[in-house]
């Protein structure tokens, strides 16, 4: 991603020990509700079903969304930070937690261009997701992020 322009000119990069000496970690990850929503959702709107359409679309979107928050919060636990039980879902969804998740085509790496990175490390093709031209994920309801551990690492735009 690239620094912000105005103070405190935040970047990514930040968040990532400089000294190569140093052991640090980030995390890569593609997860996805699977294939086939669209095409059944298309079915639902030829057979006039459009809320039965739009609440699969929904239901697609939020679950790989919900994959991707599942996932967060084992890396936390894992890294040796987990989440205080005492952690609302309210503060969750506000990321009140240590570190951040990343995705390309957000405000803080809002090219979707290094995607092509991402995918060519994880080869998410395995798992049925693939890259358009233009960088964008199909099947839609999938979620590829970095995410960083940083105590210090927030969202910015």
């Amino acid at each position: 991603s690239s620094r912000q322009s105005r103070p405190p000119h935040l970047c990514a990069a930040d968040w990532v020990s400089p000294n190569l000496e140093d052991q640090d970690n980030v995390a890569l990850f593609v997860v996805t509700a699977g294939e086939g929503v669209r095409q059944q959702a298309e079915a639902m709107r030829r057979e006039g079903r459009f809320l039965d359409s739009i609440a699969l679309e929904a239901l697609a979107l939020e679950t790989a969304e919900a994959t991707a928050e599942w996932l967060h919060q084992r890396l936390r636990a894992l890294w040796g930070f987990p989440d205080p039980p005492e952690l609302t879902m309210a503060e969750r969804f506000r990321a009140r937690y240590r570190g951040i998740r990343l995705s390309f085509g957000y405000p803080a790496c809002p090219d979707l261009a290094p995607q092509a990175e991402l995918f060519r490390l994880l080869q998410p093709e395995e798992i049925g997701v693939r890259l358009t031209e233009e960088y964008m994920m199909e099947p839609e309801a999938s979620v590829s992020a970095v995410v960083f551990h940083h105590p210090e690492a927030r969202y910015y735009a």
